[in-house]
């Protein structure tokens, strides 16, 4: 709620939501399902069964999923060299991570990463439904996030068990970082910065975020949680981006056709 609050001020002040939207209810029931709620609950999960800085190295495989959903749903054009390096050394990268062969020495839980992969693919998924389905509405990103955050708040609300939930209140910093930090910045106020940066600067340098995460949550892992790090959880975190490089400087190679606004809401939905 604390998230969705900020984004539906900003798009009333800017006059973005029709009530014609709403024939459009059923494709919002399905991005909210596919880009939140499926999406939030299994990073969630994961986030909870994994040290941070392993989760948000992680995280930075979401273009390499989502692109991999889209070109085997989408078909728009064949894969190259450099595209196929791209993913691979993407997957490499999480391998690296997960260490299935060794996964008890390694001390990262398998489930974790199962629920990680499982969220990036939710939001793969979404993207190719997105393009498929939205993309040639009369609909802003901002809208249609709007619309999307909305729907998953609803849903979220009917199916979550609220009991116990209280309880959260009772310690200050995690009830701060509840609101303040999951809510308002890392939802609400992520997204209108976001949409600041396409505004300003367009599609493409705001794609460049996606390598912001993996960092920042490395970063607080070692200093604010004091979590262990090696050298091969570097190398692979190096490696996933490497993979997400090649994927985007492909798209900034080819020319679209499409408004970067509209660009836009297929890249945000590739996060």
């Amino acid at each position: 709620m604390f998230g969705f609050l900020p984004i539906l001020a900003m798009a009333l002040i800017r006059d973005e939501l029709k009530w014609r939207h709403l024939r459009h209810a059923p494709h919002f029931l399905v991005m909210s399902l596919l880009a939140t709620v499926v999406y939030y609950y299994a990073f969630a999960k994961g986030a909870a069964l994994l040290l941070s800085s392993v989760a948000g190295m992680l995280s930075g495989a979401i273009p390499l999923f989502s692109f991999l959903a889209a070109w085997a749903l989408l078909r728009l054009e064949r894969p190259t060299a450099r595209m196929i390096f791209g993913i691979l050394s993407g997957f490499v990268g999480v391998l690296m991570i997960a260490r299935p062969w060794n996964a008890h020495a390694s001390g990262v839980n398998l489930l974790g990463v199962f629920y990680m992969v499982a969220g990036s693919l939710s939001v793969g998924c979404s993207f190719v439904y997105a393009r498929r389905f939205l993309s040639g509405l009369d609909l802003s990103p901002l809208a249609l996030s709007t619309w999307q955050i909305g729907f998953a708040l609803v849903v979220l609300s009917c199916v979550t068990d609220f009991h116990g939930m209280a309880r959260v209140t009772g310690d200050t910093r995690a009830a701060l970082g509840l609101v303040l930090g999951l809510g308002l910045t890392g939802t609400g106020i992520a997204y209108i910065l976001y949409y600041y940066i396409v505004g300003r600067l367009g599609a493409v340098a705001a794609s460049s975020v996606t390598y912001i995460p993996p960092v920042i949550a490395l970063l607080l892992g070692l200093s604010i949680g004091h979590e262990p790090m090696r050298p091969l959880d570097l190398i692979a975190m190096a490696t996933i981006l490497a993979g997400v490089y090649l994927l985007q400087s492909r798209a900034r190679e080819k020319p679209t056709g499409v408004p970067q606004t509209r660009s836009a809401m297929g890249w945000m939905r590739s996060r």
